[in-house]
């Protein structure tokens, strides 16, 4: 009798033992009575009534990431290549959220083909709005609209969708090479623009130069000539005045003047004779001619001294 008792006693505490159980941290238990929802259990140890309850899923809140590749076609029939890469996560941990991410679909598998399918369908339908041309400078506007049309589908099946980039955009090997020709002209194109800038510029650079050097030597020889013609004037100015001193004592000494004018002929005609480099001058060595040059110089100081 005792035996029977151990017996029952033991299979009572593999019974009670069978109900418990952990749930890992970062998910949650979905426990089930007799096939329908009684609670979810939190991460730690939790306990189920054996051969009633049973855990009918075990849901990670965690994030969860899936790469993508799909085609999508431009508005112009141009064939466009994606590759993306999408990151969610269950929205929160309460128990109406959990309910729908456990109850909503029959298996991971057919949550991920239909949101595979979501993110596919409306990166698709706002592609075909666009131009190939338009394509490539569009990436954010392609994310943002994806977010917010898919937001609204995922948070009806408890999930958030965390982010989504389109980590690569290819065309077909044709539409390729036309774009990268089109690039290469356009480069050709700014660079040749740019040379003949900078040879526009240099040669108006040069041209300024120029000119200013031109300006400079122009006020540098008309003060030159001012200068010259200042020291003529004062040149003339102090002979006069030498030859008006001379003439004066030679009036007081009773001396004839005309001998300042016979000196002034004679020194003129050597320094001719010193100075002269092959240049050709006539003068009139004749009594007459001396006397008519004399006249003249007599004139000049004349007009001078006046």
């Amino acid at each position: 009798m005792n035996f029977i008792s151990y017996w029952w006693l033991l299979v009572v505490l593999i019974i009670v033992f069978s109900g418990l159980f952990t749930v890992t941290q970062g998910t949650v238990a979905v426990i089930t009575r007799l096939g329908k929802y009684q609670r979810i259990l939190r991460p730690g140890l939790n306990f189920k009534i054996p051969l009633i309850e049973q855990i009918y899923r075990r849901i990670s809140i965690q994030n969860r990431s899936v790469e993508l590749e799909f085609q999508a076609v431009t508005q112009d029939q141009a064939n466009v290549y994606f590759k993306s890469m999408l990151l969610y996560a269950v929205m929160n941990a309460e128990e109406e959220t959990i309910k729908k991410v456990a109850f909503k679909f029959i298996s991971d598998k057919d949550l991920m083909q239909a949101l595979v399918r979501t993110i596919e369908g409306n990166i698709r339908s706002f592609v075909a709005t666009k131009r190939q041309a338009e394509i490539l400078g569009l990436r954010k506007e392609i994310v943002e609209s994806v977010k917010l049309e898919v937001d609204h589908v995922l948070e009806d099946w408890g999930y958030h969708l965390l982010d989504l980039q389109i980590n690569d955009i290819t065309f077909d090997k044709q539409i390729m090479d036309s774009m990268s020709k089109v690039v290469a002209s356009n480069n050709l194109k700014a660079a040749a623009e740019n040379e003949g800038q900078a040879l526009l510029i240099t040669k108006t650079k040069a041209a300024e130069a120029e000119g200013n050097a031109i300006k400079i030597a122009a006020e540098a020889e008309r003060e030159a000539a001012r200068l010259r013609g200042q020291g003529v004037a004062l040149f003339r100015a102090e002979v006069a005045h030498g030859m008006t001193q001379a003439a004066e004592q030679m009036k007081q000494a009773n001396l004839d003047t005309n001998v300042i004018l016979f000196s002034m002929w004679t020194e003129a005609v050597k320094n001719f004779a010193e100075a002269g480099k092959g240049n050709i001058i006539f003068l009139d060595g004749s009594s007459e001619g001396m006397q008519r040059t004399m006249k003249q110089i007599m004139a000049l100081m004349q007009m001078d001294k006046q």
